[in-house]
Protein backbone atom coordinates (compact mmCIF):
# COMPACT_ATOMS: atom_id res chain seq x y z
CA UNK A 1 0.00 0.00 0.00
CA UNK A 2 2.99 2.33 0.42
CA UNK A 3 3.31 3.02 -3.26
CA UNK A 4 -0.34 4.09 -3.41
CA UNK A 5 0.29 7.09 -1.23
CA UNK A 6 -1.03 5.38 1.89
CA UNK A 7 1.01 3.96 4.71
CA UNK A 8 1.30 0.27 5.37
CA UNK A 9 -1.21 -0.80 8.04
CA UNK A 10 -1.44 -3.73 10.40
CA UNK A 11 -3.68 -4.64 13.32
CA UNK A 12 -1.17 -3.13 15.77
CA UNK A 13 -0.73 0.04 13.76
CA UNK A 14 -4.46 0.52 13.43
CA UNK A 15 -4.86 0.69 17.20
CA UNK A 16 -4.77 4.08 18.88
CA UNK A 17 -5.07 3.67 22.61
CA UNK A 18 -3.28 4.80 25.75
CA UNK A 19 -0.71 2.02 25.42
CA UNK A 20 0.21 3.06 21.87
CA UNK A 21 0.63 6.67 23.00
CA UNK A 22 2.79 5.63 25.96
CA UNK A 23 4.94 3.56 23.60
CA UNK A 24 5.35 6.66 21.44
CA UNK A 25 6.60 8.56 24.50
CA UNK A 26 9.49 6.09 24.77
CA UNK A 27 10.27 6.41 21.05
CA UNK A 28 10.37 10.19 21.28
CA UNK A 29 12.61 10.25 24.35
CA UNK A 30 15.70 12.27 23.52
CA UNK A 31 14.19 13.44 20.20
CA UNK A 32 11.26 15.70 21.04
CA UNK A 33 11.64 18.51 23.56
CA UNK A 34 9.69 18.20 26.81
CA UNK A 35 8.05 21.58 26.35
CA UNK A 36 7.20 23.79 29.35
CA UNK A 37 3.83 24.01 31.06
CA UNK A 38 3.41 27.62 32.19
CA UNK A 39 0.68 29.36 34.19
CA UNK A 40 -0.78 32.35 32.33
CA UNK A 41 -1.70 35.32 34.55
CA UNK A 42 -3.75 37.21 31.93
CA UNK A 43 -6.06 34.31 31.15
CA UNK A 44 -6.28 33.25 34.79
CA UNK A 45 -7.44 36.72 35.79
CA UNK A 46 -9.91 36.86 32.86
CA UNK A 47 -11.60 33.58 33.79
CA UNK A 48 -10.99 33.16 37.51
CA UNK A 49 -9.57 29.71 36.72
CA UNK A 50 -6.00 28.49 36.93
CA UNK A 51 -5.00 28.61 33.26
CA UNK A 52 -1.86 26.88 32.05
CA UNK A 53 -0.28 26.87 28.59
CA UNK A 54 1.44 23.81 27.15
CA UNK A 55 4.13 25.50 25.05
CA UNK A 56 4.43 23.38 21.92
CA UNK A 57 5.54 26.56 20.16
CA UNK A 58 8.89 25.77 21.81
CA UNK A 59 9.05 22.28 20.27
CA UNK A 60 11.62 21.54 17.56
CA UNK A 61 10.15 23.07 14.41
CA UNK A 62 8.08 25.34 16.70
CA UNK A 63 5.14 22.95 16.53
CA UNK A 64 3.94 19.64 17.97
CA UNK A 65 4.06 18.08 14.48
CA UNK A 66 7.47 16.45 15.06
CA UNK A 67 5.86 14.03 17.51
CA UNK A 68 3.57 12.38 14.98
CA UNK A 69 5.98 12.36 12.06
CA UNK A 70 8.82 10.80 14.06
CA UNK A 71 6.59 8.20 15.67
CA UNK A 72 5.45 7.00 12.23
CA UNK A 73 8.82 7.01 10.45
CA UNK A 74 10.61 5.35 13.39
CA UNK A 75 8.29 2.32 13.05
CA UNK A 76 8.97 1.72 9.34
CA UNK A 77 10.98 -1.39 8.49
CA UNK A 78 14.37 -1.13 6.80
CA UNK A 79 12.99 -1.57 3.30
CA UNK A 80 10.43 1.19 3.76
CA UNK A 81 13.04 3.52 5.22
CA UNK A 82 15.32 2.84 2.26
CA UNK A 83 12.49 3.75 -0.14
CA UNK A 84 12.12 7.12 1.56
CA UNK A 85 9.16 9.14 2.76
CA UNK A 86 7.05 11.92 1.33
CA UNK A 87 4.46 14.38 2.60
CA UNK A 88 2.46 17.44 1.70
CA UNK A 89 2.55 20.33 4.13
CA UNK A 90 1.62 23.97 4.61
CA UNK A 91 4.77 24.24 6.74
CA UNK A 92 4.66 22.73 10.23
CA UNK A 93 4.23 19.05 9.35
CA UNK A 94 7.01 19.40 6.79
CA UNK A 95 9.36 20.68 9.48
CA UNK A 96 8.51 17.75 11.72
CA UNK A 97 9.11 15.27 8.91
CA UNK A 98 12.34 16.99 7.89
CA UNK A 99 13.84 16.79 11.38
CA UNK A 100 12.71 13.17 11.73
CA UNK A 101 14.42 12.29 8.46
CA UNK A 102 17.59 14.03 9.65
CA UNK A 103 17.64 12.07 12.92
CA UNK A 104 16.73 8.70 11.39
CA UNK A 105 18.82 9.01 8.22
CA UNK A 106 15.84 8.64 5.89
CA UNK A 107 15.50 10.50 2.59
CA UNK A 108 12.35 12.58 2.34
CA UNK A 109 10.49 14.95 0.05
CA UNK A 110 8.16 17.70 1.25
CA UNK A 111 5.66 19.20 -1.19
CA UNK A 112 4.43 22.67 -0.28
CA UNK A 113 2.11 25.08 -2.12
CA UNK A 114 3.40 28.43 -3.37
CA UNK A 115 1.43 30.13 -0.59
CA UNK A 116 3.71 28.61 2.06
CA UNK A 117 5.84 31.48 3.48
CA UNK A 118 9.52 31.36 2.56
CA UNK A 119 10.37 31.33 6.27
CA UNK A 120 8.68 27.94 6.61
CA UNK A 121 10.26 26.58 3.42
CA UNK A 122 13.70 27.61 4.64
CA UNK A 123 13.13 26.02 8.04
CA UNK A 124 12.09 22.72 6.43
CA UNK A 125 15.30 22.69 4.41
CA UNK A 126 17.43 23.67 7.41
CA UNK A 127 15.96 21.03 9.73
CA UNK A 128 16.26 18.25 7.15
CA UNK A 129 19.68 19.09 5.76
CA UNK A 130 20.87 16.64 3.11
CA UNK A 131 18.08 14.22 3.95
CA UNK A 132 15.27 16.42 2.66
CA UNK A 133 14.13 18.02 -0.58
CA UNK A 134 11.55 20.80 -0.60
CA UNK A 135 9.35 20.97 -3.70
CA UNK A 136 7.11 23.97 -4.29
CA UNK A 137 4.10 23.18 -6.44
CA UNK A 138 0.56 24.43 -7.00
CA UNK A 139 -1.38 27.22 -5.37
CA UNK A 140 -3.14 25.24 -2.64
CA UNK A 141 -2.45 22.51 -0.11
CA UNK A 142 -4.62 20.16 -2.20
CA UNK A 143 -2.29 20.73 -5.17
CA UNK A 144 0.72 19.84 -3.03
CA UNK A 145 -1.06 16.75 -1.68
CA UNK A 146 -1.82 15.53 -5.19
CA UNK A 147 1.82 15.93 -6.16
CA UNK A 148 2.99 14.08 -3.04
CA UNK A 149 0.54 11.25 -3.80
CA UNK A 150 1.87 10.98 -7.36
CA UNK A 151 5.45 10.82 -6.05
CA UNK A 152 4.55 8.01 -3.65
CA UNK A 153 2.86 6.09 -6.48
CA UNK A 154 5.88 6.46 -8.74
CA UNK A 155 8.70 5.86 -6.26
CA UNK A 156 7.25 3.51 -3.64
CA UNK A 157 8.00 6.03 -0.89
CA UNK A 158 5.82 5.98 2.21
CA UNK A 159 3.38 8.86 2.61
CA UNK A 160 3.51 10.37 6.09
CA UNK A 161 0.09 11.95 6.74
CA UNK A 162 -0.11 15.09 8.84
CA UNK A 163 -2.96 13.65 10.90
CA UNK A 164 -4.80 10.71 9.35
CA UNK A 165 -2.71 7.73 10.44
CA UNK A 166 -2.83 5.90 13.80
CA UNK A 167 0.93 6.29 14.29
CA UNK A 168 0.75 10.03 13.65
CA UNK A 169 -2.16 10.32 16.08
CA UNK A 170 -0.34 8.32 18.76
CA UNK A 171 2.73 10.52 18.47
CA UNK A 172 0.74 13.70 18.77
CA UNK A 173 -1.12 12.30 21.76
CA UNK A 174 2.12 12.28 23.76
CA UNK A 175 1.49 15.95 24.54
CA UNK A 176 -1.21 14.86 26.99
CA UNK A 177 1.08 12.46 28.86
CA UNK A 178 3.65 15.19 29.36
CA UNK A 179 1.28 17.88 30.57
CA UNK A 180 -0.36 15.61 33.17
CA UNK A 181 3.07 14.60 34.51
CA UNK A 182 4.13 18.26 34.66
CA UNK A 183 0.91 19.40 36.31
CA UNK A 184 1.01 16.53 38.80
CA UNK A 185 -2.62 15.63 38.13
CA UNK A 186 -5.18 15.75 35.31
CA UNK A 187 -6.69 19.16 34.56
CA UNK A 188 -10.38 19.87 34.91
CA UNK A 189 -10.53 21.25 31.35
CA UNK A 190 -8.21 20.61 28.41
CA UNK A 191 -8.53 22.93 25.41
CA UNK A 192 -7.07 21.75 22.09
CA UNK A 193 -6.89 23.37 18.63
CA UNK A 194 -8.49 21.32 15.86
CA UNK A 195 -7.56 21.09 12.19
CA UNK A 196 -7.55 17.62 10.68
CA UNK A 197 -7.93 16.15 14.15
CA UNK A 198 -4.61 14.39 14.79
CA UNK A 199 -3.69 16.32 17.93
CA UNK A 200 -7.15 16.33 19.51
CA UNK A 201 -7.72 12.65 18.65
CA UNK A 202 -4.45 11.56 20.26
CA UNK A 203 -4.75 13.78 23.32
CA UNK A 204 -8.43 12.93 23.89
CA UNK A 205 -7.84 9.19 23.47
CA UNK A 206 -5.19 9.09 26.19
CA UNK A 207 -7.04 11.42 28.55
CA UNK A 208 -10.35 9.56 28.19
CA UNK A 209 -8.70 6.22 28.95
CA UNK A 210 -6.34 7.26 31.74
CA UNK A 211 -8.24 10.19 33.27
CA UNK A 212 -11.94 9.93 32.45
CA UNK A 213 -14.01 12.90 33.56
CA UNK A 214 -11.73 15.58 32.12
CA UNK A 215 -13.67 18.04 29.97
CA UNK A 216 -11.96 18.09 26.55
CA UNK A 217 -12.78 21.03 24.26
CA UNK A 218 -11.69 21.21 20.63
CA UNK A 219 -11.54 24.66 19.05
CA UNK A 220 -11.80 25.15 15.28
CA UNK A 221 -11.52 28.28 13.09
CA UNK A 222 -14.98 29.62 12.22
CA UNK A 223 -14.17 29.50 8.51
CA UNK A 224 -12.85 25.93 8.61
CA UNK A 225 -15.01 23.99 11.07
CA UNK A 226 -14.55 20.64 9.33
CA UNK A 227 -14.64 18.46 12.46
CA UNK A 228 -17.97 19.94 13.55
CA UNK A 229 -19.36 19.28 10.06
CA UNK A 230 -18.06 15.71 10.15
CA UNK A 231 -19.58 14.96 13.55
CA UNK A 232 -22.93 16.35 12.38
CA UNK A 233 -22.82 14.22 9.21
CA UNK A 234 -21.54 11.09 10.92
CA UNK A 235 -18.61 10.91 8.52
CA UNK A 236 -15.87 13.16 7.12
CA UNK A 237 -17.25 15.69 4.65
CA UNK A 238 -15.50 18.17 2.39
CA UNK A 239 -16.21 21.80 3.20
CA UNK A 240 -17.42 23.69 0.11
CA UNK A 241 -15.85 26.94 1.34
CA UNK A 242 -12.70 27.45 3.39
CA UNK A 243 -11.15 30.49 5.07
CA UNK A 244 -7.45 29.64 4.94
CA UNK A 245 -6.24 32.40 7.30
CA UNK A 246 -5.70 29.99 10.21
CA UNK A 247 -3.48 28.00 7.89
CA UNK A 248 -2.30 25.44 10.45
CA UNK A 249 -5.89 24.35 11.09
CA UNK A 250 -7.65 25.19 7.82
CA UNK A 251 -8.51 21.68 6.63
CA UNK A 252 -11.34 20.95 4.18
CA UNK A 253 -11.84 17.37 5.35
CA UNK A 254 -10.90 15.72 8.64
CA UNK A 255 -9.46 12.25 8.82
CA UNK A 256 -11.14 8.85 8.59
CA UNK A 257 -8.89 7.82 11.50
CA UNK A 258 -9.34 10.92 13.63
CA UNK A 259 -13.12 11.42 13.48
CA UNK A 260 -14.13 8.16 15.27
CA UNK A 261 -11.55 8.80 18.00
CA UNK A 262 -12.84 12.33 18.60
CA UNK A 263 -16.43 11.09 18.81
CA UNK A 264 -15.52 8.17 21.06
CA UNK A 265 -13.71 10.45 23.52
CA UNK A 266 -16.70 12.79 23.74
CA UNK A 267 -14.80 15.90 22.67
CA UNK A 268 -16.84 19.11 22.96
CA UNK A 269 -16.40 21.14 19.76
CA UNK A 270 -16.70 24.88 19.23
CA UNK A 271 -15.46 27.43 16.72
CA UNK A 272 -14.11 30.97 17.00
CA UNK A 273 -14.03 33.74 14.36
CA UNK A 274 -10.73 34.48 12.66
CA UNK A 275 -10.82 38.09 13.86
CA UNK A 276 -10.92 36.92 17.48
CA UNK A 277 -7.91 34.70 16.80
CA UNK A 278 -6.05 37.79 15.58
CA UNK A 279 -6.94 39.74 18.73
CA UNK A 280 -5.68 36.85 20.85
CA UNK A 281 -2.44 36.61 18.86
CA UNK A 282 -1.81 40.28 19.60
CA UNK A 283 -2.61 39.80 23.30
CA UNK A 284 -0.25 36.82 23.48
CA UNK A 285 2.49 38.92 21.90
CA UNK A 286 1.95 42.28 23.62
CA UNK A 287 0.97 41.07 27.10
CA UNK A 288 2.48 37.59 27.44
CA UNK A 289 5.50 37.98 25.18
CA UNK A 290 4.59 34.88 23.15
CA UNK A 291 4.67 34.55 19.38
CA UNK A 292 1.84 32.29 18.30
CA UNK A 293 0.75 31.40 14.80
CA UNK A 294 -3.01 31.63 14.12
CA UNK A 295 -3.63 27.95 14.88
CA UNK A 296 -1.55 28.28 18.02
CA UNK A 297 -3.90 30.94 19.38
CA UNK A 298 -7.11 28.96 18.80
CA UNK A 299 -7.34 27.37 22.23
CA UNK A 300 -6.66 30.51 24.28
CA UNK A 301 -8.93 32.68 22.11
CA UNK A 302 -11.91 30.54 23.17
CA UNK A 303 -11.58 31.30 26.89
CA UNK A 304 -14.24 33.80 27.88
CA UNK A 305 -15.40 33.97 24.27
CA UNK A 306 -17.86 31.12 24.09
CA UNK A 307 -15.94 28.74 26.33
CA UNK A 308 -16.84 29.34 29.97
CA UNK A 309 -14.96 27.68 32.81
CA UNK A 310 -15.66 27.75 36.53
CA UNK A 311 -13.56 29.83 38.93
CA UNK A 312 -10.84 27.74 40.52
CA UNK A 313 -10.82 25.07 37.80
CA UNK A 314 -7.51 23.95 36.39
CA UNK A 315 -7.51 24.63 32.65
CA UNK A 316 -4.74 23.67 30.21
CA UNK A 317 -4.65 25.21 26.73
CA UNK A 318 -2.39 23.70 24.08
CA UNK A 319 -0.44 26.45 22.33
CA UNK A 320 0.25 24.30 19.31
CA UNK A 321 2.68 26.35 17.24
CA UNK A 322 4.66 29.55 16.84
CA UNK A 323 5.54 29.66 13.15
CA UNK A 324 4.14 33.08 12.37
CA UNK A 325 5.74 35.12 9.61
CA UNK A 326 6.42 38.65 10.89
CA UNK A 327 5.14 40.06 7.59
CA UNK A 328 1.62 38.87 8.54
CA UNK A 329 1.28 41.15 11.55
CA UNK A 330 -0.13 43.99 9.42
CA UNK A 331 -3.00 41.77 8.31
CA UNK A 332 -3.41 40.37 11.82
CA UNK A 333 -3.78 43.87 13.29
CA UNK A 334 -6.23 44.84 10.55
CA UNK A 335 -8.42 41.76 11.11
CA UNK A 336 -8.34 42.36 14.86
CA UNK A 337 -9.44 45.99 14.55
CA UNK A 338 -12.31 45.02 12.26
CA UNK A 339 -13.41 42.25 14.62
CA UNK A 340 -13.23 44.58 17.64
CA UNK A 341 -15.41 47.11 15.80
CA UNK A 342 -12.68 49.73 15.69
CA UNK A 343 -11.95 49.78 11.94
CA UNK A 344 -14.54 50.57 9.27
CA UNK A 345 -14.54 51.24 5.53
CA UNK A 346 -16.80 53.49 3.49
CA UNK A 347 -17.33 54.61 -0.09
CA UNK A 348 -17.81 58.38 -0.01
CA UNK A 349 -19.05 60.26 -3.07
CA UNK A 350 -17.56 63.77 -3.10
CA UNK A 351 -18.64 66.66 -5.33
CA UNK A 352 -15.59 67.70 -7.31
CA UNK A 353 -15.45 71.21 -5.90
CA UNK A 354 -13.09 73.01 -3.48
CA UNK A 355 -13.76 72.46 0.22
CA UNK A 356 -15.70 69.18 -0.07
CA UNK A 357 -13.07 67.15 1.75
CA UNK A 358 -12.66 69.83 4.44
CA UNK A 359 -16.41 69.74 5.12
CA UNK A 360 -16.28 65.96 5.50
CA UNK A 361 -13.38 66.18 7.95
CA UNK A 362 -14.89 68.97 10.05
CA UNK A 363 -18.54 67.94 10.14
CA UNK A 364 -18.57 64.16 9.79
CA UNK A 365 -15.54 62.85 11.66
CA UNK A 366 -15.34 62.96 15.44
CA UNK A 367 -12.34 64.44 17.29
CA UNK A 368 -10.83 61.00 17.96
CA UNK A 369 -11.61 59.42 14.56
CA UNK A 370 -8.58 58.67 12.43
CA UNK A 371 -8.47 58.24 8.65
CA UNK A 372 -6.20 55.28 7.94
CA UNK A 373 -6.95 54.92 4.23
CA UNK A 374 -8.02 57.44 1.59
CA UNK A 375 -7.99 56.47 -2.08
CA UNK A 376 -9.45 58.95 -4.56
CA UNK A 377 -8.84 59.73 -8.20
CA UNK A 378 -10.17 63.01 -9.57
CA UNK A 379 -12.06 62.65 -12.86
CA UNK A 380 -12.05 65.86 -14.91
CA UNK A 381 -15.15 64.92 -16.87
CA UNK A 382 -17.35 64.15 -13.86
CA UNK A 383 -19.14 66.23 -11.26
CA UNK A 384 -18.52 63.71 -8.48
CA UNK A 385 -15.82 61.25 -7.47
CA UNK A 386 -15.86 58.25 -5.14
CA UNK A 387 -13.24 57.79 -2.42
CA UNK A 388 -12.50 54.63 -0.46
CA UNK A 389 -12.08 55.76 3.14
CA UNK A 390 -10.88 53.66 6.09
CA UNK A 391 -11.64 55.07 9.54
CA UNK A 392 -10.36 53.86 12.89
CA UNK A 393 -12.35 54.86 15.97
CA UNK A 394 -11.08 54.83 19.54
CA UNK A 395 -14.03 52.92 21.00
CA UNK A 396 -16.69 50.59 19.63
CA UNK A 397 -19.26 52.93 21.22
CA UNK A 398 -18.17 55.76 18.91
CA UNK A 399 -19.58 54.02 15.83
CA UNK A 400 -23.19 55.02 16.45
CA UNK A 401 -22.31 58.71 16.49
CA UNK A 402 -20.14 58.42 13.39
CA UNK A 403 -22.91 56.69 11.43
CA UNK A 404 -25.44 59.31 12.57
CA UNK A 405 -23.21 62.15 11.34
CA UNK A 406 -22.73 60.35 8.05
CA UNK A 407 -26.48 60.01 7.61
CA UNK A 408 -26.86 63.75 8.20
CA UNK A 409 -24.01 64.72 5.86
CA UNK A 410 -24.83 66.16 2.39
CA UNK A 411 -22.78 63.33 0.85
CA UNK A 412 -23.57 59.88 -0.46
CA UNK A 413 -21.81 57.49 1.94
CA UNK A 414 -21.98 53.71 1.73
CA UNK A 415 -20.57 51.47 4.47
CA UNK A 416 -18.74 48.36 3.28
CA UNK A 417 -20.02 45.35 5.22
CA UNK A 418 -17.20 43.21 6.67
CA UNK A 419 -19.11 40.10 5.55
CA UNK A 420 -19.43 41.25 1.94
CA UNK A 421 -17.34 39.77 -0.89
CA UNK A 422 -15.89 43.23 -1.55
CA UNK A 423 -14.35 43.37 1.92
CA UNK A 424 -11.83 40.63 1.16
CA UNK A 425 -9.98 43.06 -1.12
CA UNK A 426 -9.31 45.34 1.86
CA UNK A 427 -7.55 42.88 4.19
Amino acid sequence: MQGSGSVARSTTRDTVDAAAIEAAIKRLDGVAVRTPLQRNLRLSERTGAQVWLKREDLQIGRSYKLRGAYNLIAQLDDAAKAAGVVCASAGNHGQGLAYSCHILGVQGKVYVPRTTPRQKRDRIAALGGKQIKVIVTGDTYDDAAAAAHAEAEASGATTVPAFDDPRTVAGQGTVAVELVEQLGHAPDVLVVPVGGGGLVAGVATWIAERHPGVRIVGVEPGGAASMTAAVAAGQPVTLPHLDSFVDGAAVRRVGDVTLPLVRQAGVELMSVPEGLVCSEMLALYQTDGLIAEPAGALSTSALGNGLDVRPGETVVCLLSGGNNDVSRYGEILERSLVYEGLKHYFLVTFPQEPGALRTFLDETLGPDDDITLFEYVKRNNRETGVALVGIEISSRDDLEGLLARMDAAPLEIERINPNSPEFRYLI
